[in-house]
């Protein structure tokens, strides 16, 4: 046995010590089982971590990258997903109120599998959820739904989404995001109006929505120099906009000591011009979260299901007894059926009108439509 030299096997970082959960596939003596002593030791150890943020008051966690603690596990992260049913189990026996949130974006395993209460539904490449924000990543144009001219086709993401959502939705939460720190803001290409639409859908959908900071305001995603390997993601990261103070009300600091810089432009958004406007994002994101808590039938559990999904809008949708429609497109639509018959309009973003079995749909327009059976508090 010789001495070590003090170096670690690290995590994509030298700061970031890879800790031994063990290897499920062992070609090197050296290499720990996930069930031997060292790497149950570690497992241990990160509960007691845990339990000192929980003690504190912490609510839960937000695991990045979930799906890799133990090396050289299989496709379905059996090995890895045992290790965090083991913490489940912990949790719901002395936290119970606990939550546990995967950036995992793979949600039969991360739920269903690994026993997480949530899985983020992450910005990857062609998934249903790309397909709604973020389709402008191949050749052809943006053909994200949201986008008022692009075309798109809401069937793209419930091809992705229902398979999903079905085979997980009495297990645990599919959580939409506006954003993260790994991903483009969605003001980097869509309008406020056409993020209003956008934010009234991921608010209306079943599980637990993310907001990312910002977002509400639409902040945009700006083109600034890689910071500590953040490359392309580091133009989501800058500062929040609060007014139009010194360094946008983020710091009283001097502007070369801020970590990221803020957005100069004379049109950049900022809380305090928005909170005064009812119109802006900021006001329609915050009538929306308060819909949400206001129609039990608009939250998490409520059940979803599809009336109408074409290649044109609108997109209508249930939850529980109320009825949801979308028209993304800068056309004005209209749809005729006999569930709309008894049914008003309780919220609306631009116009959006019933009469009898039929709906007008003014161009980017969102709304609830509610009968007698909702359910509100």
């Amino acid at each position: 046995m010789t001495d070590r030299d003090g170096a670690y096997m690290l995590n994509f970082f030298a700061s970031q010590p890879s800790l031994n959960y063990g290897w499920l596939r062992r070609d090197k003596p050296w290499m720990s089982a996930p069930d031997s002593p060292e790497a149950l030791a570690t497992r241990e150890g990160m509960k007691d971590v845990m339990r000192f943020w929980l003690d504190l008051g912490c609510d839960g966690f937000r695991v990045d990258m979930a799906d890799y603690l133990v090396k050289n596990d299989d496709e379905s992260r059996s090995a890895t997903s045992a290790v965090w049913r083991d913490v489940r189990e912990m949790l719901d026996r002395e936290y119970p109120e606990a939550a546990l949130v995967s950036e995992w974006s793979a949600p039969r395993l991360a739920i269903n599998r690994a026993g997480f209460h949530m899985d983020f539904y992450l910005d990857h490449w062609h998934n249903g959820y790309n397909t709604l924000l973020r389709d402008y990543e191949t050749e052809g144009g943006d053909h994200s739904y949201f986008r008022k001219d692009g075309g798109g086709d809401i069937r793209r993401f419930l091809r992705d989404y229902l398979p999903k959502y079905l085979e997980t939705r009495d297990r645990g939460y599919i959580s939409m995001i506006t954003c993260n720190h790994d991903t483009p803001r969605p003001a980097r290409t869509l309008s406020p109006d056409e993020l209003k639409l956008a934010y009234a859908f991921l608010l209306t959908m079943p599980g637990v929505p993310f907001l990312y900071y910002g977002d509400e305001i639409g902040m945009r995603y700006l083109d600034v120099p890689t910071k500590e390997g953040g490359y392309q993601r580091t133009g989501s990261r800058t500062p929040m906009q609060w007014d139009a103070g010194k360094n946008m009300g983020f710091s009283e600091a001097a502007e070369e000591q801020l970590y990221l810089p803020y957005d100069h432009s004379p049109d950049a958004p900022c809380v305090a011009e928005q909170e005064a406007d009812p119109s802006s994002l900021l006001s329609v994101t915050k009538s929306l979260t308060a819909l949400r808590r206001r129609y039990e039938d608009l939250q998490a559990d409520a059940e979803f299901a599809v009336i109408r999904a074409e290649a044109d809008p609108p997109f209508v949708y249930r939850r529980g007894g109320l009825l949801l429609a979308l028209n993304p497109s800068s056309k004005a639509v209209s749809w005729r059926s006999e569930l709309l018959k008894g049914r008003h309009t309780a919220y609306s973003i631009h116009e959006a009108r019933v009469a009898g079995d039929g709906l007008t749909m003014g161009p980017q327009s969102f709304a609830v439509l509610e009968a007698g059976g909702a359910v509100s508090r």
